[in-house]
């Protein structure tokens, strides 16, 4: 049930929330929301791979 939840999340993730690697983001530069949102996503994707 965990692993579908976080599917779920992903598949929400990918159309709700900005894409920075296609932008080129230097992470280095990046702002605080911009990491939050990125180990955000790092931590769904992982969760839904299990």
């Amino acid at each position: 049930m965990k692993k579908g939840v976080f599917k779920g999340l992903a598949k929400v993730n990918k159309v709700l929330l900005p894409s920075f690697t296609k932008k080129q983001l230097d992470i280095t530069k990046a702002k605080k929301w911009q990491l939050a949102i990125i180990g955000w996503r790092a931590y769904v994707t992982m969760n839904a791979l299990d």
